[in-house]
């Protein structure tokens, strides 16, 4: 159907009575001087087109900051999440994967930011995109792509630095997704200390629930200083650590929760460390993920040419084209990377089948 033509403009349903009142629309300058007026006195304040390496033209309505979410989104680094692993490997219908993750992390940082008036699209952007740079097979893809670099392979400045380079981001969203990580260096903005924690918080919870729905452990089994503190059930523990969160940074000034519920946290985590993400299964799981991105790394460096053009544009020289890269040179070694980090779980099981000729018994299966 082509709509339903009426006088000047089409509709999209015959019956369509929906009207817009007497709404004003605001044009991306009058909501970047609302926000000076609403957002919080140390907010990360949204101006024109943004801090970015290439200048633009802003947007004629929205935001610096989102554009950057919107890029994000319609990214194919970020589809490509779908496919890769929270914890288990070829999740279920209902465990999570990277996306989903991503997604809850999002929605997170929107509530605690939205209660501290902090800017929301640069919180969105910075969470959508902060897991961009994980390779397959969750974070055993670090450790198997890390002999390769000279600085190692950190999926947190890998999405900012090279996965998502070519959106041409504002330097604060880069900023939040570079150093999500708590052993990383601090953000620059609030907005990126509030993703930060909606990230631990968020995989902390919904880890736990995958866990107890795939029966590798019990509600009963949580500490009693977390199950007595923020309940067992996912709603009731994410609403404590936000509430946390808002309190301790009202109390304060500063991005953070109360120590009780901290400590808490911190005994969840731990909990879910030992019994879910290092138990025999999973390290198993693990070293068979480093075995593949290993030899496929090794099988790509030796085949620069092999690697699609688009890849290697993030981590080559803008001068050198792939064609001339040298076998097993520094520049393929990085190509290589490059391209195996930003496979799926299932397309990297595909390659190692195809090219490496490789038995199925030795590829990463689901595990529960």
């Amino acid at each position: 159907m082509a709509g339903h033509a009426d006088d000047d403009i089409v509709l999209a349903h015959a019956d369509s009575f929906a009207t817009v009142g007497n709404a004003q629309i605001l044009t991306r300058e009058a909501r970047e001087e609302r926000d000076n007026t609403l957002l919080a006195s140390n907010a990360t304040q949204a101006t024109g087109a943004g801090n970015r390496a290439a200048e633009e033209e802003p947007d004629p309505y929205r935001t610096c900051f989102e554009r950057d979410r919107d890029r994000i989104l319609h990214d194919s680094a970020f589809r490509r999440l779908a496919g890769k692993t929270q914890v288990f490997v070829f999740p279920g219908d209902h465990q999570r994967n990277r996306m989903t993750h991503a997604l809850e992390v999002a929605q997170v940082a929107r509530s605690i930011a939205q209660a501290l008036s902090l800017n929301v699209p640069l919180v969105e952007a910075m969470a959508i995109g902060h897991d961009c740079g994980h390779g397959p097979g969750g974070h055993a893809s670090e450790d198997a792509l890390s002999p390769f670099l000279e600085e190692g392979f950190d999926h947190a400045p890998w999405g900012a630095n090279v996965t998502l380079r070519p959106l041409n981001l504002c330097s604060e969203t880069l900023d939040g997704i570079r150093n999500h990580s708590w052993s990383l260096p601090a953000p620059q903005t609030p907005e990126g200390e509030v993703v930060s924690w909606a990230d631990r918080i968020a995989y902390v919870c919904h880890d736990f629930e995958d866990a107890v729905a795939s029966g590798i452990v019990t509600a009963d089994m949580l500490p009693a200083e977390v199950a007595g503190h923020c309940g067992t059930d996912r709603s009731g523990q994410l609403g404590t650590f936000v509430r946390a969160m808002i309190a301790a940074t009202l109390q304060t000034g500063r991005i953070g929760m109360l120590p009780d519920t901290a400590a808490a946290l911190a005994a969840f985590r731990k909990f879910n460390y030992e019994n879910i993400y290092l138990r025999p299964a999973s390290r198993e799981q693990a070293d068979a993920v480093i075995s593949l991105l290993r030899a496929l790394t090794e099988h790509y460096a030796d085949r620069p040419h092999s690697i699609p053009d688009a890849t290697a544009r993030g981590v080559l020289p803008a001068d050198l084209p792939l064609e001339l890269v040298e076998a097993g040179s520094t520049e393929a070694v990085r190509a290589a990377v490059a391209y195996v980090a930003g496979m799926t779980d299932r397309f990297a099981c595909e390659r190692g089948l195809i090219e490496l000729d490789w038995d199925p018994r030795q590829l990463p299966t689901a595990v529960r």
